[in-house]
């Protein structure tokens, strides 16, 4: 999933660490989101296929954020608070 070779990774996280400290809430996540799909859209091209691979990439993020965040953290309140 966001697997990407560490070359790349060393090309966008700066930026992404900058983006990370600006944003202060979810509108601004969102809207960061939704403006990054429209810039990259604009720059390769209207087709389903790169609409397609937006939605994907979003889909996938969301899913690679709750196996490896949310999931955790459940585990560990249901350690803490114990299970329902």
């Amino acid at each position: 999933m966001p697997y990407i070779t560490q070359d790349k990774r060393d090309r966008l996280d700066p930026h992404l660490d900058e983006l990370a400290r600006r944003i202060t809430g979810e509108g601004d996540l969102n809207y960061c989101i939704f403006k990054l799909s429209c810039l990259l859209i604009d720059r390769i091209g209207e087709s389903y296929g790169n609409y397609s691979m937006c939605s994907s990439a979003m889909e996938h993020a969301k899913l690679e954020w709750y196996r490896r965040r949310v999931a955790p953290y459940e585990d560990k309140k249901i350690q803490d608070n114990g299970d329902i």
